[in-house]
C-alpha cells in the first residue's frame, strides 16, 4: 500500500507544470540552475528572434512594484483545505451549487485540480479601488495564517493618499486573475465590472494574462437613471464591464431575443403563404455598384422604374427579374410604388447581436439592485452596492446555454447576485447552470450578519425560497404541479457551503518538525471529522466537490464510494488484522456492484493500522501485516490503486 505524499495532496505545482510545457515546446531553453530546472533567457530570446542578449531593454506593458511577487504568489501551491458545512447549506445532498467562504486567492488555488478548464463563465465585481474599498494584502509566506488574522480585524482600506494606491490593488488582482484563467474552458469568457478608477490598468493586466488578441469588448452599463447635480465635474452615469475570452475564436456570444417591437415590423400585406415580411430598400449607393446594376426595372403591371440619382439597384437585372417572378418584390398595394425587397421573418436570425451599450431599461440600475435586496431583507438592508439581477441575467443569457449545465464562477461574490441570477435564469428557461460563489468573510460591523459571507448565504437562502414559492404559485394557477413526476425538473435552488481553513493534516502546515512520537504517527488534527478529511482528498485528487457519494457499513467500518466507485475511502481510526479480510472482500464486492468505467482508487487512514499491542516505550509501529494483507486482498480482486493517508 503506497502512502499518499504531501505533494499528491497539494494544489498543483504550477511552476513545475509551466516548465514541463516549455520543455515540450523548446527543450533547449531549459537548463539547470542553483534551485533546479530554470529557463535560459538568452536561448529564449534567440528562439523568438531577439538578437540581443541583455535583459535591460525596456518592454511594452504595464509594470509596477510587486508584479514579480504577485506572479510568484499565483504560482505557489496552497496548503489549505475547504471544510464542509452542511449545517449552513441548503439541500446539501442534491445541490450542485457551491458557496465557499474564504480568501478567494487561496480558494482559487484549491479549485485548480477539480475545476481546471471546466468553467464556462466567470463574472466578478471586484473592489473598484475608490479609496475606501477593502483591498486584501496577500502574504507569500503563509497566506492561510494571514487570512485568519485579517478576518479577525476591522476592514482595511486603500486610501488615495497611499504611496502605492494603484500598486496595492494591482497586486491583489493580478494573481487572482492569473489563477482564474486556468479554470476557464477553451470556449470560456470572463466579465469584469469596473469604473474609471482602474479600468485602464485592468485592461492592461488582462491583456497580459489573457492576451491582447482575446479582448472581446468593453461594455458600457448605464447604472443610473437620473443625473446627480451635486457633483464637481460630471454626473457619472455608467460603469464598464470588460470582456475577455480564453480563445476569442472559440467563444461566440449568444444572440438576444427579438423584441415585440422588432417583430411588429413584420406584417403580411399581400397574404403571402410564406408568412410575415417587412419591406427593405432595393437600392444601394451608386459608387458601390457595377454597370450591371443600372437599368430600367419593369413591374408586373408594366410600370417602369429607374434607381434614384446617386443610387443603383441592389441586384442585377436577371436577379431582380427572378425575385419579381417569385413574388419577393413589393410595389405597393396598387402596384405603383417604388419597389421594396420583401424580407421574411422566417429568413432572418431569430435573435439580435448584443450591443456594447446596456441601457438601464434593459438590464436594471443601481437603485433596482437595492430594491431587490430590500425585498429580500425587509427588516434591514445589509449590503450597500448590489448589482441588479437583470444585469447578471443578461450576461448569463449571452454567455451560457440552458441545456449544457454550464459552470459559472464568481469569486468576489458580494451579496450573491450572480448565484441569484443563476437561480432565476434556470427557473425561467429550465436550464441546469451551476454556480460557484466565493466570498471573503469580511467583517461588516453588524450584529445580525457579522460578515459579508453571512449576507451572501442568507440572500441565497431567501432568494431560493422566494423563487420556489413563485414557481409553486404559478403551477397552482395553471392547475398543475411543476414538481410532479413527469413535469419539468425543478431548478436547483440549493448550495453547499465550504469554509477555507488550514489543512486537516499537521504535516501540511509547514511546521519545522513534529514534537512527539504520537504525532509522528497520527498526523491528522484531532478536531477534524471524517467528512473534513474526505473532502480534502476529493479536492486535492481533482474530484468535483458535488460528486455523488454513497456510504455503507462494511465489516463494522464506514466506507465511502465517490463518483460511482472511482474512489473508495475508509477513514476509520483503527483497522485490526482480524478485520482486514472481511473489509477487503466487502470493498471489492461493492466496487464490482458499482462497476465504474475506469480503475478505482481505495484510500485508508495510515494510522488506522497501528497495532495497539505494539505500543511501548519504543514508540508506535504500523501493523505492516494488516496493511499488507488488506492491500493483497484488494489487488487480488482487481483493485491495484491502494493508498494510505
Amino acid at each position: 500500500m503506497q502512502k499518499l505524499s504531501p505533494t499528491d495532496l497539494q494544489s498543483p505545482d504550477l511552476v513545475a507544470s509551466n516548465l514541463t510545457r516549455l520543455k515540450e515546446l523548446f527543450p533547449e531553453m531549459i537548463t539547470e540552475g542553483a534551485s533546479g530546472a530554470s529557463v535560459n533567457l538568452d536561448v529564449l530570446k534567440q528562439l523568438v528572434g531577439d538578437k540581443t542578449v541583455t535583459d535591460s531593454e525596456e518592454k511594452y506593458g504595464l509594470n509596477w512594484f510587486g508584479k514579480r511577487q504577485a506572479r510568484q504568489i499565483a504560482l505557489s501551491p496552497s496548503n489549505g483545505t475547504l471544510r464542509p458545512c452542511p449545517e449552513d447549506s441548503v439541500e446539501w445532498d442534491t445541490t450542485q451549487n457551491l458557496m465557499i467562504e474564504g480568501d478567494n486567492l487561496e480558494v482559487l488555488k484549491l479549485l485548480q485540480k477539480s475545476y481546471s478548464g471546466k468553467v464556462k463563465l466567470i463574472y466578478i465585481d471586484p473592489p473598484y479601488n475608490t479609496g475606501n474599498d477593502f483591498v486584501y494584502k496577500d502574504d507569500f509566506r503563509d497566506n492561510i495564517k494571514n487570512y485568519h488574522e485579517k478576518i479577525s480585524q476591522a476592514p482595511s482600506s486603500n486610501p488615495e493618499t497611499s504611496g502605492r494606491f494603484h500598486t496595492e490593488w494591482l497586486n491583489m488582482m493580478y494573481p487572482r486573475l492569473k489563477l482564474a484563467k486556468n479554470l476557464l474552458r477553451q470556449d470560456g469568457v470572463i466579465f469584469i465590472s469596473i469604473d474609471d478608477n482602474e479600468v485602464a490598468n485592468l485592461r492592461k493586466v488582462c491583456d497580459d494574462i489573457f492576451g491582447e488578441e482575446n479582448f472581446v469588448s468593453t461594455i458600457v452599463w448605464e447604472k443610473r437613471y437620473s443625473p446627480q447635480n451635486a457633483v464637481q465635474w460630471f454626473s457619472e452615469s455608467h460603469d464598464f464591464i470588460l470582456v475577455y475570452a480564453v480563445n476569442k475564436e472559440a467563444w461566440q456570444p449568444n444572440l438576444l431575443g427579438r423584441s415585440e417591437e422588432m417583430n411588429a415590423r413584420y406584417r403580411n400585406l399581400d397574404n403571402d403563404p410564406r408568412g410575415d415580411w417587412k419591406p427593405e430598400n432595393s437600392t444601394a449607393q451608386a459608387g458601390h455598384g457595377t454597370a450591371s446594376q443600372f437599368y430600367e426595372l419593369i413591374a408586373p403591371n408594366g410600370r417602369t422604374f429607374q434607381p434614384p440619382n446617386g443610387r443603383c439597384w441592389v441586384y442585377t437585372k436577371e436577379r431582380f427579374d427572378a425575385m419579381i417572378a417569385d413574388n419577393r418584390v413589393w410595389f405597393g398595394s396598387a402596384g405603383t410604388s417604388a419597389p421594396s425587397i420583401k424580407r421574411f421573418i422566417t429568413e432572418v436570425k431569430q435573435g439580435v447581436a448584443c450591443q456594447t451599450i446596456w441601457k438601464y431599461e434593459e438590464v436594471g440600475h443601481n437603485q433596482e439592485g437595492k430594491k431587490e435586496i430590500k425585498s429580500l431583507f425587509p427588516e434591514s438592508v445589509p449590503f450597500d452596492t448590489p448589482k441588479p439581477t437583470r444585469l447578471l441575467e443578461r450576461i448569463l443569457q449571452i454567455s451560457t446555454s440552458p441545456e449544457a449545465g454550464d459552470l459559472v464562477l464568481d469569486f468576489f461574490g458580494g451579496s450573491g447576485t450572480t448565484a441569484h441570477a443563476v437561480y432565476s435564469s434556470n427557473a425561467s428557461d429550465g436550464g441546469g447552470r451551476r454556480c460557484i460563489s466565493v466570498q471573503l468573510p469580511e467583517p461588516t460591523g453588524q450584529n445580525e450578519y457579522c460578515t459579508i459571507a453571512d449576507i451572501t448565504k442568507e440572500r441565497l437562502r431567501r432568494a431560493g425560497a422566494k423563487i420556489k414559492a413563485e414557481l409553486a404559485e404559478k403551477a397552482k394557477a395553471q392547475e398543475g404541479d411543476m414538481f410532479a413526476e413527469g413535469a419539468k425538473a425543478a431548478p436547483d435552488l440549493g448550495f453547499r457551503v465550504f469554509k477555507l481553513d488550514s489543512s486537516n493534516l499537521k504535516a501540511w502546515d509547514g511546521a519545522t518538525g513534529l514534537a512527539d512520537l504520537e504525532n509522528s504517527v497520527e498526523h491528522i488534527k484531532g478536531d477534524r471529522s471524517e467528512a473534513d478529511i474526505l473532502y480534502e482528498i476529493l479536492l486535492k485528487l481533482g474530484l468535483d466537490l458535488c460528486v455523488p457519494m454513497e456510504k455503507r457499513q462494511i465489516a463494522g467500518k464506514e466506507v465511502w464510494a465517490i463518483g460511482g466507485g472511482v474512489l473508495l475511502a475508509c477513514l476509520s481510526s483503527q483497522i485490526r488484522r482480524d478485520e482486514v479480510e472481511a473489509l477487503g472482500d466487502g470493498i471489492a464486492a461493492w466496487r464490482a456492484e458499482l462497476a465504474p468505467a475506469g480503475d478505482s482508487t481505495v484510500i485508508f487512514r495510515d494510522s488506522a493500522f497501528i497495532s495497539q499491542q505494539l505500543v511501548s516505550a519504543s514508540g508506535n509501529r504500523a501493523d505492516d501485516v494488516a496493511k499488507t494483507n488488506l492491500t493483497a486482498i484488494l489487488e487480488q480482486r482487481g483493485i491495484a490503486q491502494v493508498r494510505s493517508l
